[in-house]
């Protein structure tokens, strides 16, 4: 029941700001390996440790190489022997480190990419909703009389209009002289 109170990590959800990589006793034990790893290779991605490590490097050979043999701890004589297994070490240790951090990055990108493909199948369904919709009102637009349609039956009304009143003109003018006469 305790293992059920405790926050899951997600991949779906998004990384916090800079956490701290080892927390103790909050994840499961792979999740913080794997945070590790990730902040590890982060780490060594960046200029900061080429450079950091050059100095290092640098700084080694010049000791082993300038100083008295008695202060040398790794001489140039035996060919930097401990140097190169510190940094075979350091290889061998930095490229699963690595692959796993791809791994998980791997599986963050495939959820989003799901995430992303839901998404544009609910845009495509909403854009076509919203056409037949536009369809619709267009037909429905297409039979309702327009702005010149109606103003050409009004003239015609009118021009109707105009020949009843001047032919009932003419016929009370002719009936008015035929009375008369």
């Amino acid at each position: 029941m305790a293992r059920a109170d405790k926050a899951v990590t997600r991949l779906d959800a998004p990384k916090g700001l800079r956490t701290p990589v080892l927390r103790l006793g909050t994840r499961n034990e792979s999740d913080t390996f794997g945070r590790f790893s990730e902040a590890f290779a982060r780490a060594m991605g960046t200029s900061g440790f080429l450079i950091g490590m050059t100095v290092f490097v640098t700084i080694w050979l010049i000791w082993n190489i300038a100083m008295p043999r008695a202060w040398q701890f790794d001489p140039a004589a035996t060919n930097f022997t401990l140097l190169t297994l510190i940094l075979s070490l350091q290889a061998s240790y930095a490229a699963p480190l690595i692959l796993l951090a791809q791994n998980r990055q791997d599986d963050r990108d495939r959820v989003q990419i799901e995430q992303d493909r839901q998404r544009a199948e609910r845009n495509l369904a909403d854009t076509e909703y919203l056409a037949r919709e536009v369809v619709a009102l267009r037909l429905a637009v297409k039979d309702m009389a327009s702005k010149d349609f109606i103003r050409a039956e009004l003239r015609s009304l009118l021009e109707e209009l105009e020949r009843d009143r001047t032919a009932d003109a003419a016929t009370s003018e002719a009936a008015e002289g035929t009375a008369r006469g």
